[in-house]
């Protein structure tokens, strides 16, 4: 076991876990520190740098989980990876790394989905102890959990519902499927560039998908009985539709008799200005709207909530009927709990907290060499850059285990290209890490 040749900027603003990690990294890479040596114990460590030990611990977990290191039962901790050292031959061996996932910088892995925190845990056992229905329950979804959404659709969206007009879902496509069966035949005008996978659930439905512009007012659906748009933070460009815009794409769907289906999926998270209120408060009976937990509490509890227009409510709720398509109960006894003892509100304010000096960061990074598509709200931001750049920053990300999307994939027609840049899902260090490979790569180009 070696000392460490580490020093803190304390003045810094990367924090002192990501410092440490870093270090030991760049020690390794130079050839300092070589495979199977042993490291200081973090207690030994945190006396030696004077900080306390529980930053030391996030330092190691962060290079055990990137597979620099491992750990030997009641040995320590040791260095798992090594440079390539030259061979007898003069040829290079390659030391085995560890299978590791890339770690994705998407536009819908939330901040804190790795938390078991006491509200988390206690939603649970509250699951765990109250007795599920004897059969299939109200087609429409939990009544208590109905009352809990229209109370926060009222407060937080100005969407004034009862219990009754909420259907509780299975998530975003989910809601999208239920609502397209009661539709008239027709195709279904989706912006582009935009939501990729209701492009594929309306494409699976039987029904063709019309492009429609996601910057501009839309003044013609072409026959399409319905139109599919995120208003209050338009994916992926990020832009909220302006109040004259939604007049206009109003005025439209009522002079073609269609459908507007709004997914209001990150409204919440907006950290510039207050929270836009949702389109379908403008109009009921000409509006569907979609809510989802993914972004609030965690993807895989795969919950939603559908408000169709008053006219066809009823049809929506006689097909579930007959085919048993609601949500799993355990995820709707869940969320009950998490509104009902304000969890789902302290994880909102406390994420618009952290994703607003994530956004800080990714625009100190990126902004001296691509544009910014729109202002930054939520969990990511997209980025314009012609498309050779773009893909080759992407593929210096992906060498470096960084998963990022180009922003043509989200397009169909339109001519757009640059990076989608999702700052949710990673921890700090990994968010510093892919921001200086991104911003490496795009110097150099």
């Amino acid at each position: 076991m070696r000392a460490l040749p580490i020093s803190l900027d304390r003045a810094a603003q990367s924090p002192l876990p990501s410092q440490i990690a870093g270090q030991v990294r760049a020690l390794i890479l130079a050839g300092t520190l070589q495979r199977g040596d042993r490291l200081p114990s973090t207690r030994s460590l945190a006396s030696e740098l004077g900080l306390s030990r529980s930053v030391a611990d996030r330092a190691y977990e962060q290079l055990m989980a990137e597979g620099w290191t491992e750990t030997r039962h009641g040995a320590g901790t040791f260095v798992a990876a090594a440079r390539q050292q030259p061979s007898e031959g003069g040829r290079t061996r390659r030391p085995r790394q560890p299978d590791a996932p890339l770690v994705r910088l998407d536009a819908g892995t939330p901040w804190g989905f790795r938390r078991q925190d006491a509200g988390w845990r206690r939603a649970w056992r509250e699951v765990s102890a109250t007795e599920p229905p004897r059969g299939y329950d109200d087609p429409r979804g939990l009544l208590e959990l109905r009352e809990a959404l229209a109370e926060r659709l009222g407060r937080t969206r100005g969407l004034s519902v009862g219990p009754d007009e909420i259907i509780v879902t299975a998530g975003t496509t989910d809601a999208l499927r239920q609502l397209l069966p009661e539709l008239p035949p027709g195709s279904v005008g989706i912006e582009d560039p935009g939501y990729r996978a209701a492009v594929e659930t309306v494409r699976s439905s039987g029904r063709d998908v019309l492009d429609l512009p996601a910057s501009r007012p839309i003044t013609s659906l072409n026959g399409a009985v319905a139109a599919y748009v995120t208003p209050a933070h338009q994916h992926p460009l990020g832009h909220v539709m302006p109040a004259t815009d939604r007049l206009i794409l109003l005025g439209t769907a009522r002079r073609e008799d269609a459908v507007i289906v709004e997914d209001d999926y990150d409204s919440e998270f907006r950290y510039d200005v207050a929270p836009v209120p949702a389109l379908a408060s403008l109009d009921r009976e000409r509006v569907a709207y979609i809510g989802t937990a993914a972004k609030s509490v965690v993807p895989t509890l795969r919950i939603g909530w559908l408000v169709p227009p008053p006219g066809l409510i009823d049809a929506v709720v006689r097909r579930r009927e007959v085919t048993h398509s609601g949500a799993a109960w355990p995820s709707q006894r869940a969320l009950l709990t998490l509104l009902r003892d304000g969890w789902i509100d302290r994880t909102v304010r406390a994420a618009r907290r952290v994703y607003a000096e994530r956004a800080a960061r990714v625009v100190a990074a990126l902004s001296p060499h691509a544009e910014l598509a729109a202002p930054i709200a939520g969990m990511y931001s997209a980025w314009l850059l012609p498309e050779a750049r773009a893909v080759q920053a992407r593929d210096a990300a992906r060498a470096a285990a960084f998963e990022i999307n180009l922003l043509s994939a989200y397009a169909r027609t339109s001519q757009v290209s640059g990076l989608v840049i999702g700052f949710g899902g990673p921890t700090d260090s990994e968010l510093e890490r892919a921001l200086n490979v991104l911003g490496e790569s795009l110097r150099r180009a």
